[in-house]
Parts: C-alpha cells; structure tokens; sequence
C-alpha cells in the first residue's frame, strides 16, 4: 500500500509586514479563514512566504491567534516551537496589545467600554470614536478604535452590534435593512504591540488601513 501523496500548499502570495527568525506578522486579507479543515487557508500558505528559520527547534510557521473570515489586518506567526509557546502564553496572558479599526453605523458616545457574556464568558472591548461623516443611506458612519480586552469569537462585531451600532458590512450582526452587500466588513486589525519574548524589544507592528476606510474618511 502507497503512502498517501504529501498535502500541497495553498499557493497564494501574501504580504509579510515583520519577520525574524523567531516570528513573523503578516496581512490576513478579507475572504480566507486563517486554518481549519479547508485547503484554502492561511496557515497552508505559510511555508512560501515566510523564510524558514535557522534556529534549532525550527517548525512549520502557525498563526498564534485567529482573524475572522471577513476581517483584514494584522495576524502574527511563530516560526519555532518554542516562539509559538511563548506568544500563546502572551495571548493567554493578555500581554499583546490589539488595536482594530472599524466603520460603524449609527449615532454613538464618543467612547465607552462595553462588557457583556459572550459563549458564556465574560467579554470586555474599549471603543473611541475617531470621525463621523454623513451618509445618506445611514444617516452617520463613524471610524471607531477598538481595544479587546477579551478575545472570544466575534467579539467586536456581537458588542457594537449590541449597542445599536453594527459595523458596515455584517451580515451576521448587521440589522437587515443597513446591510451593505458587495463590500465586505468593515474591520481591521491594525496593530500588535508586546514585548518580544526572546530579543525583549518592544514590538510595535501595524498594518495601514485598507483604501475602502479611506474613501469613507479624510486624513487617516
């Protein structure tokens, strides 16, 4: 009986924002999950374009965290086995500071926390208001800075949906007559910033906000 055939990569080409041989950061598009069963992910599309790492308890790059489906931004890589341990005891930990971007419909506080239950656990985001234009079809859109204090499943999105102001572009909690089809979500992680667990340099790693939240706003 023949072995069966080594799995392929996905060949897709992405764009890598920071790398040493410890890890890297690179820029999850909109429209691919990051793993999971699918073929089409992220983590297959890994191993082309990050450089392979030249230390000994060198391993298969893997994303350390998760961006949703339709979310844009930032999206950090272990490239040792022991890196990938260390950043998940900094995810655990809460040690890695998140900043998103996110365009949202509706009137709003000029900032607030917002803390509910999410899947049973509690969930804490910290939201400020940037700018707010007019728009006709939903009266306001505002760009919002989000910090998650909590990182359960679809966090940002089920807490600014809960306080009346979905984010543009969601399907899931969007309110149905504000639902903007053929755009995507609106959600960007835009930055990471920690303390590197091996060289101990402050990382502050970002990745600009996509053309679409710029057409909305001015000066960003």
């Amino acid at each position: 009986m023949q072995d069966a055939p080594p799995r392929k990569n996905f060949v897709f080409k992405l764009d890598v924002l920071f790398e040493d041989d410890y890890l890297a950061a690179i820029h999850k598009p909109a429209g691919l999950l990051v793993n999971g069963n699918s073929f089409k992910t992220i983590a297959n599309a890994l191993t082309q374009n990050i450089t392979r790492s030249t230390l000994s308890d060198v391993t298969k790059p893997q994303p350390v965290h998760r961006l949703d489906f339709p979310t844009t931004g930032i999206l950090l890589i272990g490239k040792t086995s022991s890196s990938i341990r260390a950043l998940n005891t900094l995810f655990k930990n809460r040690a890695i500071k998140k900043t998103y971007y996110a365009v949202t419909i509706g009137v709003m506080q000029p900032e607030g926390i917002i803390t509910t239950t999410v899947d049973g656990k509690t969930s804490k985001s910290k939201y400020k208001v940037l700018q707010t234009v007019d728009s006709v079809r939903f009266k306001k859109l505002n760009l919002v800075q989000l910090e998650p204090f909590t990182g359960r499943r679809h966090q940002l999105r089920k807490h600014l949906s809960g306080i009346g102001n979905p984010i543009l572009g969601d399907k899931d909690y969007g309110f149905e007559n504000l639902i903007l089809n053929g755009k995507g979500l609106y959600l960007h992680a835009y930055s990471l910033q920690f303390t590197h667990p091996f060289t101990n340099e402050n990382l502050y790693l970002k990745d600009e906000l996509p053309k679409r939240f710029k057409k909305l706003f001015k000066d960003i």
